[in-house]
Order: structure tokens, then C-alpha cells, then sequence
């Protein structure tokens, strides 16, 4: 019975005799090689039919290795071609490497050399699923167990940070099959988180706790005021609205040849929303004290959600001043939320960061995650996490986000600071609501009289004062959702159920919407 080839090469050498001890050594290992002596036989097989490797000789009679090379890449563009070469001079390689040569390998290549190349084209994706898969189900295996004790705030961060790197890695690898048993674990451990958040979060924002996170009111002082002070170079600080860490590492991979990053993080107060947890970090408040001592500022359950943060330029002027740190001219602060504004600021960035502190806020992804409810298309798009991740990635390539940062990273002296205020999570599971007519709509949270849902799926606080928010005139009691569940109210529950179900939702209690990562970028230049 003959042997499955494992992958077919094609090796292009004038000399090629020469190396048939490496070909016997491949075909050894049951790949199939093909063998030619020149570039212009080369072109003509390739033709005929692709190959999934290409060996080819750089100095050959005739057709040069780099004019087979481009050839060979007009006909075939994502073919891999290894050049092995004598000549190791700079601009050698760096035309190769512009004519989109995948490796290099410089003679007299040795059988090490030639196996390590053949399995990182050949190999390489098998070999990762194999060490994925195993990596994954003892990891799976131990965060299991973890569960089962005692964990702090930085256990959490590990873990979820762990969670949020293998859904990454999965995405890659659909064929794996893992992705069940990664959604399985997702909801297990944002059941005990949210019982760690319920039984911790009164402690941690009064300042009782030893053990406790960082929080959105802390965001500022932390992590970007510090750049003001002990800088003499210009900062800029952006807010990307509703941005999950999975969603920023997508990110960090495109801004990797720009800049430096340190990542740290910090937790959002409840309820995780815009109106509350973006005014804490501007603030540098929790939304009571904010309307306590800035009660012009502060735009109450009643107002539009969309104008309940139009004063965040305000509040980080007043945050500034507390910390008694004198600017040399005034705060530049710009709210982009749609592509045609953000277009512009794009285009004239360095007049718009001429002052010491630009302060950005993107809503772009927020946008993203309530199009996706709205918009038939956008869920067909994006029905699933990883394609939802991959829709970011792709907004973010074209955005002016991207554009900005590029252009700052060109900038002399100037350090940028990028967080978000929550992120979002998958809404899989409806729970009734009860309430008076003046219950507030949100779906992962409830203001209002008489508010109550099964204890199980929501955190129920009798006095919001208790969580330090505002107690407006119609509010006496909230209730916020865990895990992955979203209130509806008894009245056309089953329309409503099916309405929100599956769509990206924030406002409550899990890991994806509350552990926020901030970071710290300097120009590579």
C-alpha cells in the first residue's frame, strides 16, 4: 500500500545532482519532489501545477533565481519559495525579501536546515494543532480546578487573559472542534466570576479590600497623568468605546511595527455603560461624587444616553486641577463617531495635538456591537465571536483610528495612552425583569421601583447609593445582569427573547465587560 505524500516540493537548481542526498533524505519522509534544473523549466511546471514548496537556487545559468522568483509569484502568489543562496550581501536579501520571498537558506545547506524549512511550510499548522490541542485540554483541566477554591483579582486577570489568548488561537484552528468546550468554560467561569464580583465589589469601592483592582475612577491618575508630569512631551490619551481585550490584541498586532506597548489593567464599576463608567474615567469620580460635587456635569437616568457624557472635557479639566498640575495651554478633546469626522482628524492629526494633552474618544466598536443587533446584514457577517473579532480587525485596518496612531508614531516626543470604559459580552439567555413604567430600558441593567429578576442571574443592590451611583427621583433599586443574561420584561417576552438573543450587550457583570486593558504606547520611530 503506498504512502500518503505530505506535501509536494519543487527544488530549482543548476546543479542539482549535487543534491540528491537532501531529495533522497525528503522523499524519505514521504514528500514528493520534483526536481529542475533552471528557472525558465521551473515557470513552465509551475504553470501546469502548483506546488506546495519551492526550493530555488538564487545564482543559476540563465534565468537569475530572483527573475525566476518573480515569475514563479505572478503565476502562484501565496505558493512559499526558500531561496538558498551563497551570497549572504544585505541588498541580495533585501531584494528577495522585496519580491515576497518567504525564507532564505544560504549553501551549503545541510539536511537540519532543509527538514526545519520543509515542516515550517509544510508542517508547521498540523504541529500547532496537535501542541494547541494538548496545551489547551490541561489548561482547560486546571482552570476547572481552579475554580473549585479560592481566587483573587489577579487569579481572575489570569485566567481571563488566559481564556481570551486560546479563543484567539482557536480562531485560527476552527477544525479543531475546540470551540464548544471553549464556550463551555467562557460561561463557567463568568458563573463564578460574577459571584466573586457580587460578593466583592461593595469592598473594593469603598476601599475595604486589600485584594482589589484597579477601578475606572483610578484609570486616569494611574496610568496617564504620571505622562504629564514627568514628561515634557505631549500625550495623548484615546477611549475606545465598548473595546474588549480580544478586540485591542487584534489591534496591537497591526500597531506592533509603530510603537512599543506596555499593557496593564484595571476594572470597570457597574454598571458597565458608557454614562457611568466614561464619566468615572474622566472624572476620575464614581458617578455619586461626580453628582455631588459636579452636579452641572451630570445628566441623570431621565436624559438621552447619547448626551449623558457631553461634559467628559469638563471632568478631566476638574480632575487636572485637583491633582494641581498646570498646562501650558488648554485640553484639545475630540469625540469621533462617524468615519467622515474621524476622516478629517485623521488628515490634520498634528494640528489637532499641537497642545500637551489631546484627549480621543472612538465609538466605532460600540457601534459595531449595536449595528450587529440592528443590522440583519452585520450578523451574517459576524454570527460568532470569531467572526465578530474579525470584524473589528477589519474596521480597524481601514479606520481612523489606525491612520491616527500611525501618524502620531511619526511625532517627536509624544506618548499615547489607550483604554476603554467596558466591553461587551454575547447574550445568549434572557431572564424576566419585573418593574413600574419608569424602570429604565437597558438590557443589562434595571433602575427604577420594584425592580426584581431571579437572584441567580442578576446582582441586586436595594440603594444604588450602596455601589456609589446617583439616586435619582425614580430610582430606589437596580438589579444588573451576570454572566452571559439580559432582562426582558413579562410583556412579549418570548418576541423579546428572540429579538436580543445572541446579540453583544453591556451594562452587567462578566469577565469580557469589565477587565479592561489600558496601555501604555511610545513611537518605535
Amino acid at each position: 500500500m503506498s504512502k500518503v505524500s505530505k506535501g509536494s516540493i519543487l527544488w530549482v537548481d543548476d546543479e542539482i545532482d549535487l543534491l540528491r542526498p537532501h531529495i533522497i533524505l525528503l522523499e524519505q519522509k514521504d514528500y514528493t519532489v520534483t526536481t529542475v534544473s533552471n528557472g525558465y523549466d521551473a515557470v513552465e511546471i509551475v504553470r501546469d501545477r502548483g506546488f506546495d514548496l519551492v526550493f530555488l537556487d538564487e545564482s543559476m545559468i540563465g534565468m537569475s533565481g530572483i527573475e525566476t522568483l518573480v515569475q514563479l509569484k505572478e503565476i502562484r502568489p501565496n505558493m512559499p519559495v526558500v531561496m538558498c543562496t551563497k551570497n549572504e550581501a544585505e541588498s541580495l536579501m533585501d531584494e528577495a525579501i522585496g519580491r515576497k520571498i518567504n525564507d532564505y537558506l544560504t549553501k551549503p545547506v545541510n539536511p537540519v536546515q532543509i527538514i526545519a524549512a520543509v515542516k515550517k511550510f509544510l508542517e508547521s499548522r498540523d504541529i500547532s494543532q496537535q501542541r494547541i490541542t494538548k496545551d489547551y485540554l490541561q489548561e482547560f483541566s486546571r482552570i476547572s480546578a481552579r475554580l473549585q477554591g479560592y481566587l483573587a483579582w489577579e487569579d481572575w486577570l489570569e485566567i481571563y487573559v488566559k481564556l481570551v489568548n486560546y479563543s484567539l488561537e482557536m480562531d485560527k484552528y476552527p477544525e479543531l472542534g475546540l470551540q464548544d468546550s471553549l464556550q463551555d468554560q467562557w460561561r463557567e467561569c463568568n458563573a463564578e466570576f460574577s459571584k466573586f464580583v457580587e460578593r466583592n465589589y461593595q469592598d473594593w469601592i469603598f476601599d475595604r479590600s486589600d485584594d482589589r483592582p484597579l477601578l475606572s475612577p483610578e484609570i486616569t491618575e494611574e496610568y496617564m497623568l504620571p505622562h504629564l508630569t514627568n514628561s515634557k512631551g505631549k500625550v495623548v490619551y484615546i477611549v475606545v468605546d465598548c473595546m474588549r481585550l480580544d478586540q485591542w490584541l487584534l489591534m496591537e498586532e497591526m500597531l506592533y511595527p509603530y510603537y512599543t506597548m506596555k499593557t496593564n489593567y484595571a476594572c470597570s464599576i457597574l454598571p458597565t455603560s458608557t454614562p457611568y463608567a466614561r464619566n468615572a474615567i474622566f472624572a476620575g469620580m464614581f458617578p455619586l461624587d461626580i453628582q455631588k460635587h459636579y452636579p452641572q456635569y451630570w445628566k441623570g437616568e431621565n436624559t438621552e444616553e447619547h448626551s449623558r457624557n457631553t461634559f467628559e472635557k469638563e471632568l478631566l479639566t476638574k480632575l487636572i486641577g485637583r491633582k494641581r498640575i498646570n498646562l501650558p495651554n488648554d485640553i484639545t478633546y475630540l469625540k469621533i463617531i462617524d468615519t467622515d469626522y474621524g476622516k478629517k482628524i485623521e488628515a490634520d492629526i498634528a494640528r489637532h495635538t499641537k497642545n500637551k494633552l489631546t484627549a480621543i474618544v472612538f465609538n466605532a466598536v460600540d457601534m459595531i456591537a449595536h449595528s450587529r443587533s440592528d443590522l440583519p446584514i452585520l450578523k451574517e457577517i459576524a454570527p460568532d465571536e470569531p467572526a465578530y473579532r474579525s470584524l473589528t480587525k477589519s474596521w480597524f485596518a481601514h479606520s481612523s483610528l489606525f491612520g491616527i496612531l500611525k501618524a502620531i508614531s511619526k511625532m517627536d516626543d509624544v506618548t499615547v495612552v489607550i483604554t476603554t470604559d467596558h466591553g461587551s459580552v454575547r447574550c445568549l439567555h434572557g431572564v424576566k425583569a419585573l418593574g413600574d413604567a419608569d424602570t429604565s430600558t437597558n438590557l443589562r441593567y434595571k433602575f427604577g421601583r420594584n425592580v426584581k429578576a431571579d437572584a441567580r442571574h442578576a446582582y441586586y443592590v436595594r440603594n444604588p447609593e450602596e455601589i456609589r451611583l446617583p439616586k435619582g427621583n425614580m430610582i430606589d433599586g437596580s438589579i444588573i445582569a451576570k454572566q452571559d443574561y439580559y432582562f426582558v420584561y413579562p410583556t412579549e417576552y418570548n418576541y423579546y427573547v428572540q429579538k436580543y438573543k445572541d446579540s453583544f450587550q453591556h451594562g452587567g457583570i462578566s469577565l469580557e465587560e469589565m477587565i479592561l486593558p489600558v496601555i501604555e504606547l511610545k513611537p518605535k520611530k
